[in-house]
């Protein structure tokens, strides 16, 4: 069985080609992609050769860790499940390029688990799942943050989610004077029209760690700073403010699937709203400048790949 697929055969270098899958095992499902997003942060990283070296790093490979779609085929253990409409996490399932993160493609073969049901008539705000449980994730182990740094999509979610959850609305510091607007309950300000110094939890989604330092000159004393971000540089920063502040910091890791099936409860209790957070939808065949215009953009808060017209 073959599918077409973005595939990354280097740093800057990406095509829309055929390539081979793995079989359909009895566990397995087969999922018919329609929408799959394009990812600023890690995969960003892989176009510009930026990112860390992790397991199963390394080019060729298909990206995208945001993919819906229906599942059209399935094995022995899983028939039941054909014709859901599911939320697919990514895939490795590729025999010749890597699936470190493996769902931008327009057939993917994945364990039954790593299918989520979600609603249909979501469409492409569906393949937002993945950071709205980042955002999740990112506050879930302590109280709702009172100031987050960007307010790129992961930043609006986490703003969302800590009203979602009944606590104050945040203040949300953004730079680019573009993307100041869009506050769903919320204010969004440049951060030199701030002179706040006495935050008790700040969550940086920017991923500058050239400005950790700014950050904990914003805590108050006892102050949690939350990087949910990504970072690839090393963090630093000077001792005795966060020494003086008796300041915390945590570090936000990859979401766990809890965090999936907790987002999905709240998208259809209708507590969390995905509405314009898509910003633009491009077809698969023009991914080779969907991809710079998502990450080059500022205007583009979330690109998404439409699959629907490709073989």
């Amino acid at each position: 069985m073959h599918t077409s697929a973005i595939i990354l055969d280097a740093p800057g270098n990406l095509s829309l080609r055929r390539t081979a899958l793995n079989p359909l095992e009895s566990g397995d499902v087969q999922v018919e992609i329609q929408y799959s997003g394009i990812s600023t942060g890690t995969e960003k990283l892989l176009w510009t050769g930026q990112m860390p070296d992790f397991p199963g790093m390394g080019y060729p490979l298909v990206p995208g860790y945001e993919s819906v779609g229906r599942i059209v085929d399935a094995g022995a253990d899983s028939q039941g499940r054909v014709g859901e409409w599911v939320f697919v996490p990514g895939a490795s399932c590729y025999r010749d390029a890597r699936g470190l993160f493996g769902g931008s493609a327009r057939t993917v073969i994945v364990a039954s688990a790593r299918a989520l049901p979600i609603a249909e008539k979501l469409a492409e705000e569906g393949i937002l799942y993945a950071l709205a449980a980042t955002a999740l994730h990112a506050i879930g182990n302590g109280d709702a943050p009172e100031l987050i740094i960007g307010h790129g999509v992961l930043g609006r979610l986490i703003a969302r989610l800590t009203i979602a959850s009944g606590a104050p609305a945040p203040l949300v510091w953004d730079t680019n004077r573009t993307r100041q607007a869009g506050g769903a309950g919320y204010s969004v300000i440049h951060p030199d029209d701030d002179d706040r110094h006495d935050y008790k939890i700040i969550c940086d989604v920017s991923g500058d760690a050239g400005s950790i330092e700014t950050f904990i000159a914003r805590l108050a004393k006892g102050g949690e700073l939350v990087l949910a971000g990504f970072y690839n540089q090393p963090i630093s920063f000077a001792f005795p403010p966060a020494f003086q502040r008796e300041a915390r910091l945590r570090i936000a890791a990859e979401w766990q699937p809890r965090d999936l099936a907790s987002i999905n409860t709240l998208i259809e209790s209708e507590s969390l709203d995905l509405s314009g957070l898509i910003t633009s939808i491009e077809p698969a065949g023009n991914a080779q400048t969907a991809y710079p215009e998502a990450f080059e953009n500022p205007d583009c808060l979330k690109m998404v790949l439409d699959w629907r017209d490709c073989e």
